[in-house]
């Protein structure tokens, strides 16, 4: 899901990707407004927002919301050195940025609770998941080449409306590529719509406990690769002894040749 780069990446590949990340993303951004009254996924309504504050000349918010879109630009900026330089070393360095998101995520959980009536603390706790989201969205794009993106959707529906005009008027040999690219963009929408849904309800019952749900998907997303590529190696393993074992005769030595 994660490991695997450039050609050796498949369309299952970023699928799974999409499905996991995207429901992660949309428990975080249902979640965050209940929680904190802030969009904690992506920095488009707070653009508006910032111009908004300075026309009224609400200097303190705006100061606030620009931080905000700074840290998400700070995520992004962080998981991009940490695969580019650490990733040319370390064979899983695609999990540190998810290990970064996880820690934020059972922070806010576990704090959340006790610091509902700072103004102060909450703003810290959406900054804190904004940058956590722009670290996820640049592992994203980065792992994908720019096909997956999991924590907005604006991009998405664009994608996906021009996606669905070329399909009703490209040749027959181009249309299973289409149909892919289309059930990709139709995973991201729907796991997100649904995890922002589960968030909702999570939040309503748990209040910021829920925030454990989506950093309990991030356990399973960095164990998955860890646990795949550990059993590869062992079934490798067992082929080679296999073969092995059904080369060499019973009763004759494995390190001299036969004699005719």
């Amino acid at each position: 899901m994660l490991k695997h780069h450039g050609v050796r990446r498949t369309h299952i590949h970023n699928v799974r990707l999409a499905v996991v990340l995207s429901l992660t993303a949309g428990l975080v951004n249902g979640e965050g407004l209940l929680g904190f009254s802030v969009l904690t996924t992506n920095v488009t309504g707070h653009a508006a927002l910032f111009a908004e504050n300075i026309s009224i000349k609400s200097w303190a918010t705006s100061w606030v919301i620009a931080t905000w879109m700074l840290l998400f630009l700070g995520g992004a900026f962080i998981s991009g050195l940490i695969i580019d330089v650490i990733g040319k070393n370390q064979r899983y360095s695609n999990l540190i940025p998810l290990t970064c998101e996880f820690l934020i995520l059972i922070t806010t959980g576990f704090l959340g609770n006790h610091f509902t009536n700072n103004l102060a603390v909450r703003q810290f706790f959406a900054g804190s998941l904004l940058f956590a989201m722009g670290m996820q969205n640049a592992l994203v794009t980065m792992i994908s080449k720019s096909v997956v993106r999991t924590t907005h959707l604006t991009g998405t529906f664009t994608d996906l409306g021009i996606e669905l005009a070329q399909l009703i008027f490209s040749r027959t040999e181009n249309k299973p590529e289409l149909k892919s690219r289309i059930g990709l963009k139709l995973s991201i929408i729907t796991s997100f719509i649904f995890g922002a849904l589960l968030g909702a309800y999570a939040f309503g019952n748990l209040d910021y406990y829920s925030f454990f749900l989506p950093a309990a998907i991030l356990v399973y997303a960095i164990l998955y690769d860890v646990f795949r590529v550990n059993a590869k190696r062992y079934y490798r393993k067992m082929e080679k002894k296999i073969k092995i074992g059904t080369t060499v005769r019973p009763g004759t030595n494995a390190c001299t040749k036969e004699v005719a």
